[in-house]
């Protein structure tokens, strides 16, 4: 099998090889950190041997309970937000059909979202287009109060129990959840759904490999074994004997730490594949929640291109020198579609007559790219041979991995998230929750 590729040439003007020779030994021992857990925030390091150590039973007990609520349901609703639920979005907006709610006949059933906002509008109108639907729900929270989800869950269950009867309703409800405490264990126990168990020692960004991520992308009838396959493989090529020189996310780390160190405050992770936009959201809470605190961190930005050329393309090129940029690049797509020619050739287009789209969107991306790096945003590329469960799985773990190496060397947790509870304090108050 092929592996995702780093190139980090068109940063070669502001971090020289000196520069990363010079942190090599200091991203090694971060590396390290990790994997003896000595380092900060060492509690919620799960994740590291997490693609290693997932069992064939585990697979199994996921794949049998995602049958059975497959069975059963024409539409399944994820409830979570955060790394609730965007680890598992990722992946089916990256894998599926683009048009797919739009097909009339399929075996896999709907997935839908709530609990990833409060709005009263979409929670609504979730419930309308349910109304007469055979529905499901995977409901996600360790604790089972985050107001979000507990909100959609609870006008969802109602809504399901009126329809189909609280007994049936029981075994069309998969609880992931805190092995033992919480609101949500609570209920699951008392109603008897089919639970699944968030590890304490792995926070919500980094669980897209538990049954967080894995038991929605199951339902959906993705291979979570392809993913945790592509995330393992990548998990041995990141490992703490591995020379630096061929440690990717070692290198990711210490090239945007140099280029921080350098005044390049927001990264932008820009993509030429419309099917990777949740990757960047999914990739944006992994980096923001990890180095956002203390005063430091680099701010996560994303666009995607070329669409994105022609709103923030202009800022991107002449704006504010505060920003470089990293770009997933696809080196094959899926299909073959080829530009045709037209008599008239009114648009002009007959050069490109015969030749596929992606040669196009190819050019457009060097062209880009080259045009920013002239316009001092310097650009690492990341390389996917294709877009398919596998190669997510190793993108997924060398982003976890480069975002645990590049948070000790930046001097923060990567795994607390203090910041996050600000602005509930202020909503309780607000709402006169009791206590607040």
């Amino acid at each position: 099998m092929k592996t995702i590729t780093l190139d980090i040439e068109k940063t070669r003007g502001m971090v020289t090889k000196e520069h990363i020779v010079a942190q090599e030994s200091k991203a090694q021992e971060c590396n390290a950190l990790l994997h003896s857990g000595k380092g900060a925030g060492s509690d919620f390091l799960g994740w590291v041997h997490l693609p290693s150590s997932i069992t064939e039973d585990s697979l199994v007990e996921i794949e049998r309970a995602a049958i059975q609520l497959r069975k059963k349901c024409k539409i399944v609703v994820v409830i979570g937000i955060g790394g609730s639920y965007l680890g598992a979005r990722a992946v089916l907006e990256a894998v599926n059909n683009s048009f797919d709610l739009l097909q009339t006949e399929r075996e896999d059933p709907v997935i839908l979202y709530a609990g990833q906002n409060i709005g009263e509008d979409y929670l609504f109108e979730l419930s309308a287009v349910l109304k007469g639907k055979q529905f499901g729900l995977i409901n996600i929270s360790k604790s089972g109060t985050t107001t979000e989800p507990a909100i959609a869950f609870r006008i969802l269950k109602k809504q399901l129990e009126e329809a189909v009867g609280k007994e049936e309703a029981r075994t069309r409800i998969i609880a992931v959840t805190d092995a033992r405490r919480g609101a949500l264990r609570t209920l699951a126990t008392q109603e008897g759904y089919t639970t699944f168990v968030i590890p304490d020692n792995v926070g919500g960004r980094f669980s897209v490999l538990t049954p967080v991520g894995l038991l929605p992308i199951a339902v959906a009838g993705v291979s979570v074994r392809d993913l945790v396959k592509g995330a393992a493989d990548m998990e041995k090529a990141t490992a703490t004997g591995v020379p630096f020189a061929q440690n990717l996310a070692a290198i990711y780390a210490v090239v945007r730490n140099e280029l921080y160190l350098r005044g390049k405050k927001i990264e932008i992770l820009a993509n030429f594949h419309p099917k990777l936009h949740y990757i960047a959201e999914w990739w944006k809470q992994l980096y923001g929640e990890s180095e956002g605190k203390e005063g430091k961190g680099i701010f996560p930005a994303s666009v995607d291109l070329t669409t994105d050329l022609h709103s923030m393309g202009q800022w991107i090129q002449d704006g504010e020198r505060s920003i470089f940029e990293t770009v997933i690049s696809v080196e094959s797509p899926s299909h073959k579609v080829v530009v045709p020619s037209d008599a008239n050739d009114l648009d002009g287009l007959n050069y490109l007559a015969g030749r596929r789209v992606d040669e196009v969107n190819k050019m457009a991306e060097l062209g880009t790219c080259m045009a920013h790096v002239e316009g001092n945003a310097p650009n690492i590329k990341i390389t996917l041979p294709e877009i398919s469960p596998y190669y997510i799985g190793q993108l997924f773990y060398f982003f976890e991995k480069a975002c645990g190496i590049s948070g000790y060397m930046l001097g923060v947790n990567p795994f607390d998230q203090p910041g996050v509870e600000t602005y509930k304090k202020n909503m309780f108050t607000l709402l006169k929750k009791p206590g607040y």
